[in-house]
């Protein structure tokens, strides 16, 4: 039996829209797809042909949690796989985020930054 494959995680998002042009742009993703969804939402799928996070803005959003490592259940960060960590740092620091906990260990390098969601996302490359 081959092992289970995660395919996708789901956000609550201020705006589909913007959140998914700006993944498109840090990680060199494509909106599989994007729409009308639940509850009077828009939603959108954003990665490659394999893996994506959805994304669904409610007709109404409420604000972000402080943090989700204190919430039973709470998702605490993403973490991404890219080629070139510097090149994607440059670009998270021009789309106005601070990037925070870098750290080199063995097999790579990594850095955290939160978007305007407050979602905390773990960026390692192990180039």
């Amino acid at each position: 039996m081959n092992a289970a494959i995660l395919e996708h995680v789901n956000f609550t998002v201020d705006d589909t829209k913007a959140t998914a042009a700006q993944l498109c742009e840090l990680f060199g993703w494509k909106i599989r797809w994007e729409g009308d969804s639940m509850n009077g939402g828009y939603s959108a799928h954003v990665g490659n042909d394999t893996s994506y996070v959805a994304l669904y803005s409610p007709l109404k959003t409420t604000a972000p949690a402080s943090t989700s490592y204190e919430i039973k259940g709470g998702l605490n960060h993403i973490g991404v796989v890219v080629d070139d960590l510097d090149r994607t740092e440059r670009k998270v620091k021009e789309m106005g985020f601070e990037t925070h906990s870098h750290a080199d260990y063995e097999p790579g390098r990594r850095f955290y930054f939160h978007n305007q969601d407050n979602i905390e996302f773990e960026v390692v490359s192990y180039a």
